[in-house]
């Protein structure tokens, strides 16, 4: 900065040489330099007062604006943050193959306490024992007294639990959101959607995880936000479903039956419409898993897919179908049925010890369900082919089903499949397979040979197909099933206006322990197909341990049992699924499809 002098020389002599006096000059230029530096002062004060109250003004508008948003939000619990992954709580529905809810969310919150903020801990105790019977009082005064300042109270609880819990009024008493999953249908399908629980939690989430069934074999699907909240939509129908159940669930009460199971499956798809299995449980309030004894004592054990039995002459169909495919015999052969049938040291014998023989023709060798004749044609078919055939028809190996259990239902096989293993395998027994497994090479017969896999997604794609039997073999093979319906075992599946053709069977229950056989105890099946000319349906049922008590002595057969159950689920979902009944005449007629 350049200063200008308070007594400048040329002005000092030009005062002198005019008689001025030349400190009046000194005091000018002082007075002149304080007024500049006043001007600047006050420039820079004003700057600085400017400045200030634009802060402030910014500052107290920012306020003024929070306090506005929160005085026009809702208000909400004050919560903790801190530095972790997100929870993501959001979970797709489950529909059936008409979009109707068989799962979805529900907006509800779980308990917490904070014992270290909680005005009258005994109190608090007290009350919430009246609003949550399965809780100690004793329990929950100890844990509110021991230091901890954190605990869950519930996991999850209703509206109203929710307000009487806000009641009690203690500040230590807090609630956290939850998504919880809901099936609004309650027991119906539960084991196909096996249910869900919480994984991650937090105070403000919680992770919605699958414990069973499709639940947890999609749960990767269900939970990718990636899918924008496309439900899974299921092949089977709720309807038909809701009438399976009721149908088996009274059949089970009647046949006094420890348990039962049914499948019903698209035979040209695959595609399974219902399947039950009972005992059952409520989704919503999923059991205890059996930590001892037997787990198909469990209401969560799946009979359909995850129970393994001998099923008896069910199988005697694929013999025949075999040694016709093979130009062995055809369908009016004759096979020696002379009974009782002698190998090495075992005695093949019939039901009661009848003797259908000497000759049988192949399709009465099904009719009337003979073991001796059904062995004479393995033992032409021979071990290899019989093995090769079955596991061309996927009885060695699990069913490819999109439920967790299927993987660990693995049919049991003979280690050392001889002839006798030959002769048994051929009509039910020394082979334990899941009912599923039989659904899908019943429908193999029903669709013409080709092989189907089951599948329970409404929108599988059908893999390429595999021809198992040719077209001429499955229908002789379904001729034969219709007439174990009209003049063999199964007389009572006879349904008027559906031509019902099907296979029983009755098998012994194999002893937990020491091996052989109960006397008294057996697995009861009737696998069958509708309409048996043009099969668009498979239906497999079976009763475990029934007993029909109606007569003088126990029946415990199949042909008294399990066929009439099947015959009722007939009955009843034949008409939901929009087959229109029509009556046989000299020549076959298909049913006609109504609807979808």
């Amino acid at each position: 900065m350049i200063r200008t002098p308070l007594r400048p020389l040329a002005r000092v002599l030009e005062a002198r040489e005019k008689g001025e006096n030349p400190d009046k000059i000194e005091r000018e230029n002082l007075r002149e330099r304080h007024e500049q530096m006043r001007d600047k002062s006050r420039i820079r004060a004003e700057g600085r007062l400017l400045v200030l109250g634009l802060i402030f003004l910014a500052g107290f508008g920012a306020i003024g604006g929070r306090m506005a948003t929160i005085s026009s939000a809702e208000p909400q619990e004050p919560v903790a943050s801190a530095s972790q992954a997100a929870i993501i709580a959001q979970r797709a529905d489950i529909t059936d193959r008409n979009g109707n809810v068989l799962a979805t969310n529900l907006a509800t919150h779980a308990l917490y306490a904070q014992p270290h903020h909680m005005i009258d801990k005994a109190r608090v105790a007290r009350e919430l024992v009246q609003i949550f019977p399965d809780l100690e009082e004793e329990a929950l005064t100890r844990r509110f007294s021991d230091g901890r300042k954190f605990l869950w109270i519930k996991k999850k609880i209703s509206p109203e639990q929710q307000q009487m819990v806000h009641d009690i009024g203690d500040p230590g008493l807090q609630f956290g959101p939850r998504e919880m999953r809901l099936y609004p249908n309650g027991a119906l399908a539960a084991h196909i959607l096996g249910g869900a629980s919480f994984g991650r939690e937090g105070v403000q989430s919680a992770e919605v995880i699958g414990t069973a069934g499709v639940e947890k074999a999609f749960d990767d699907y269900l939970r990718d936000a990636a899918n924008g909240g496309q439900p899974l939509r299921l092949s089977i129908d709720l309807t038909i479903q809701a009438a399976l159940e009721r149908v088996l669930h009274g059949g089970m009460v009647m046949m006094n039956a420890k348990g039962a199971t049914a499948v019903m499956m698209e035979a040209k798809t695959g595609k399974i419409v219902a399947m039950a299995s009972l005992p059952d449980f409520d989704p919503n309030e999923r059991p205890t898993p059996l930590t001892e004894g037997d787990a198909s004592d469990s209401p969560l054990f799946n009979r359909a897919v995850q129970g393994v039995y001998e099923l008896g002459s069910t199988f005697k169909i694929f013999t025949a179908a075999q040694a016709m495919e093979l130009g062995l015999v055809n369908a009016n052969s004759l096979v020696d049925a002379d009974a009782p049938m002698k190998w090495g040291k075992h005695k093949i014998k019939e039901f009661k010890n009848k003797n259908y023989g000497p000759y049988l023709s192949v399709t009465d060798v099904m009719v009337k369900s003979s073991n001796v004749g059904t062995a004479n044609l393995a033992l032409q078919i021979g071990k290899e082919r019989q093995r090769a055939f079955l596991k061309e028809l996927g009885f060695m190996s699990p069913t490819s089903v999109e439920l967790v259990e299927a993987p660990g239902a693995k049919p049991l096989t003979p280690k050392h499949w001889g002839d006798i293993h030959t002769i048994t395998v051929s009509y039910g027994h020394g082979l334990s397979a899941s009912p599923l497994h039989l659904a899908s090479a019943y429908a193999t017969i029903a669709n013409g040979g080709i092989l189907v896999k089951p599948t329970l997604l409404a929108d599988a794609q059908p893999t390429q197909a595999k021809r198992v039997l040719s077209q001429e073999s499955a229908a002789d093979a379904r001729s034969m099933l219709r007439q174990v319906v009209t003049r063999g075992t199964a007389s009572f599946g006879d349904v008027e206006g559906y031509a019902v053709g099907g296979k029983t069977g009755t098998a012994d229950k194999p002893k937990e322990r020491g091996g052989g056989y109960y006397d008294d105890k057996v697995i009861a099946t009737f696998a069958s197909m509708f309409p048996a000319h043009s099969p668009e349906y498979v239906l497999i049922v079976t009763l475990d341990e029934p007993e029909d008590r109606t007569g003088s002595e126990p029946r415990r057969t199949a042909g008294w049992t399990a066929v009439p159950v099947a015959a009722e689920i007939i009955r009843r979902t034949a008409p939901l699924m929009g087959l229109r009944p029509d009556f046989e005449t000299d020549t076959p007629v298909a049913l006609i499809r109504t609807s979808n």
